[in-house]
């Protein structure tokens, strides 16, 4: 019996540009699926712009109607106010899939580019290219599209790696897992 497909969406916060990506992965194959990035007109209020945002992203949940999703988490800038903004914006995007009750995972830039590169400082070039080579087939022309897969790549590789060690211990007797028998 083939192992089952599971349906992953990356997302890379923006205020004005929001990373996308969907993969599917099955066993150990991850398979492309879509990419883009939800854009917001930037003169408009802010509550405006984060209900385009929010609505944005529920299109593409809906469209493609992933399993689980996956969200780098902001780093902090040299500007106070721009750093909150983007933490607003990153906040409408952790809700949108968490609303529909999509489990939601945060991975640290770092993190996702060690993943998909194996260097945590990686450029955004560096990613683009790997994420190719990852994902046969897929473009990613856009830099925040690709980070969006590499947050989907991360996630589909820590996820797996965190099923395998729960089920594994499910068979372990409970005095082996730490408990009194």
């Amino acid at each position: 019996m083939p192992a089952p497909s599971l349906r992953l969406l990356g997302l890379d916060p923006g205020l004005l540009r929001t990373g996308w990506g969907v993969i599917e992965v099955r066993g150990n194959r991850l398979t492309h699926v879509a990419d883009g990035v939800a854009e917001v007109a930037g003169k408009r209020p802010l509550a405006e712009r984060l209900v385009d945002l929010f609505r944005q992203i529920g299109d593409v949940i809906g469209r493609f109607e992933p399993d689980e999703a996956a969200v780098e988490e902001s780093f902090v800038n040299k500007n106070p106010a721009s750093t909150l903004k983007l933490g607003v914006a990153r906040g409408v995007v952790l809700l949108a899939p968490a609303e529909r009750g999509i489990p939601v995972s945060e991975y640290s830039t770092n993190l996702i580019k060690k993943s998909v590169v194996g260097v945590g400082h990686a450029e955004k070039a560096q990613v683009q290219m790997m994420v190719r080579r990852l994902l046969p087939g897929c473009l990613a022309a856009s830099a925040d599209a690709a980070d969006a897969l590499a947050a989907a790549i991360c996630h589909a590789h820590h996820a797996q790696t965190a099923r395998a060690i729960s089920s594994a211990q499910v068979g372990l007797p409970q005095l082996v897992r730490g408990g009194a028998g």
